[in-house]
């Protein structure tokens, strides 16, 4: 059994010394690993970042991360995620990570993701420059994405990102502004190279559970969802109930 403690959109800022530490100090005991689904700062300032560092200081087991768009805010994306290096989190963008958990293995292959919408109400790279940019890195990611999952190592394969693959984990979101919350390309992507958990963030009025076309489980990690530090999933090859 893989114990996997998610939590994404924690938002840290320079006054948050203090504020997370206290529910994190014996997260050991109940989780394997630690997983950040995004938006780690209010605004990408790498003094934010270091204060998250410092309330990640009692956590025993091994943290993988991916950035948000929060964390992109700043333009510092590259010095925010030095930061998080150097105290042992492990930053993912299109790459992969294999861990040793309980005599088993776990696979996860992480990227930021973007926007685009899903089946029936999405964006497509056809007319204006911009529309073709926007789309394309959509793509672009969703490619990335794939390629990590089919390269991972695991009995278990998680997804992590911060957009989502799936319209289940927006709702109770506006409809309007589904486009930014995610794409259907990272689903396909998904689908494509199989995961047996996908983990997402940014929806913060969003609800917890969905699944991807393929059968894949999504969870919405984000803080302001799941109203708690974390969220442990236990899970394996055998038994998706405890999901």
């Amino acid at each position: 059994m893989i114990r996997v403690a998610a939590v994404g959109d924690l938002h840290m800022g320079k006054d948050g010394a203090g504020l997370l530490r206290p529910h994190l100090r014996d997260l050991s005991a109940y989780a394997d690993v630690l997983l950040l689904a995004g938006d780690l700062t209010r605004c990408g300032d790498p003094e934010e970042a270091s204060v998250l560092v410092d309330e990640l200081g009692d956590v025993r087991v091994p943290i993988v991360a991916v950035l948000g768009n929060h964390d992109y805010h700043a333009g510092r994306e590259d010095d925010l995620r030095g930061v998080l290096t150097a105290a042992g989190v492990q930053v993912l963008e299109g790459e992969a990570v294999t861990l040793s958990v309980e005599g088993t293995t776990l696979g996860i292959a992480g990227v930021k993701g973007f926007g685009g919408g899903f089946a029936g109400a999405c964006g497509s790279d056809f007319g204006e420059r911009e529309m073709k940019m926007f789309i394309g890195h959509t793509r672009e990611v969703a490619t990335r994405l794939e390629a990590a999952l089919r390269r991972v190592q695991g009995a278990a394969r998680i997804a992590l990102l911060h957009y989502s693959p799936v319209v289940e984990t927006l709702q109770g979101e506006r409809l309007e502004i589904y486009p930014f919350l995610g794409s259907y390309l990272l689903a396909e992507a998904i689908d494509s190279a199989g995961a047996d958990l996908v983990l997402h963030g940014h929806a913060h009025h969003g609800h917890e559970k969905g699944i991807t076309p393929g059968g894949v489980h999504v969870r919405n990690v984000a803080q302001p969802v799941i109203q708690r530090a974390y969220r442990v999933y236990c899970f394996d090859k055998t038994n998706a109930t405890s999901l």
